[in-house]
């Protein structure tokens, strides 16, 4: 009778700690990534707890919830106040970046102080905080009507680049994996132009990297596809190509933050993917050739005052030279 009751009772503590199992692993499964010392984490957060009124959402007791997933409501504007730092979120030990998840989408860039992970603790009180200098870094660049750094629209050619402020519907897509961290974006029906098309943007940054890489993939061939770098007065553009021809950059250094401080920006590109080098009314602009294939480029932001950082405009340059050369490789 005891070694049955006994049998019994590791039956059921078995049978417990089966059916504990799974929350265990889910658990761990979303803490990974950003407090068991990563050096990449992505996100995207949304409000609970409120209601849309027109294009805002308000409420008194809302909360912020983490998902892996979201479809952008039909209401979703600038300062809409529904997704926490108005989009997604990507990190790597050394920089921050984010992109806004409606018309204007450019990206922006989160400068760091620390090399530990931080995006999930910025906006929390509904969005304020990060534009002012704290222990981890703050928001830097003033993005205004430009692209930002890295972000993509469609170029007349002439002085204006469309942004997104015609599409059927747009979707956020987080990855956090071993190898780095990202956002995969996808616009249904951007009419931009006389043109209507579909636009993928692959957006992934490895450990102990600045570089975002980023893939554009459109469903047509579409003259004026575009990414670029925000102008600002004063400061020169840059532009080199790899000995061999087959990598280029364009870059801007100088006081081109809120604070201001120092900040270099720039965009790494394959040379036979590019039409031309120009400029907008607000950008500095790299022009892509007209296809329907993937297109990939590299884009790199570094802050005067980042953690055991670039502190100056040789050092950017010599780290810029360097990353050339290692992509032409």
């Amino acid at each position: 009778m005891k070694k049955t009751a006994l049998l019994l009772f590791l039956f059921l503590m078995i049978l417990f700690a089966c059916k504990e199992e799974p929350k265990t692993k889910v658990l761990s499964k979303e803490t990974t990534q950003n407090k068991m010392g990563a050096k990449t984490y992505a996100e995207i957060s949304i409000k609970e707890g409120g209601q849309w009124e027109g294009k805002k959402y308000v409420g008194e007791a809302f909360t912020f919830k983490n998902v892996d997933y979201l479809k952008a409501p039909d209401s979703l504007t600038d300062h809409s106040y529904y997704v926490r730092y108005e989009g997604p979120g990507w990190e790597s030990n050394k920089v921050g970046y984010r992109l806004y998840l409606d018309w204007r989408n450019a990206i922006d860039i989160f400068g760091k102080k620390v090399d530990t992970m931080v995006l999930s603790k910025v906006g929390l009180d509904n969005y304020d905080s990060y534009h002012e200098d704290s222990e981890w870094g703050q928001d830097i660049l003033k993005a205004g009507k430009s692209l930002g750094i890295g972000s993509y629209g469609l170029f007349d050619g002439d002085n204006n680049v469309a942004h997104f402020n015609k599409v059927d519907s747009t979707t956020a897509r987080i990855m956090n994996t071993e190898e780095g961290s990202g956002v995969v974006v996808d616009y249904y029906g951007w009419t931009v132009m006389d043109n209507t098309m579909d636009l993928k943007a692959e957006l992934f940054i490895e450990p102990d990297s600045r570089m975002t890489k980023a893939t554009l993939t459109p469903s047509k061939s579409t003259l004026g596809l575009s990414t670029g770098i925000v102008k600002f007065e004063d400061i020169d553009l840059v532009k080199k190509e790899s000995k061999n021809g087959k990598w280029g950059y364009i870059a801007t250094y100088g006081e081109q933050t809120l604070v201001p401080d120092q900040l270099g920006m720039a965009i790494f590109y394959k040379v036979d993917d590019v039409e031309k080098i120009s400029d907008s009314e607000f950008d500095h602009l790299v022009v892509f050739n007209p296809t329907n294939e993937p297109i990939t480029y590299y884009f790199a932001a570094a802050w005067e005052k980042e953690k055991d950082g670039l502190k100056n405009k040789t050092e950017f340059f010599t780290y810029l030279d360097e990353s050339l050369t290692l992509l032409s490789q």
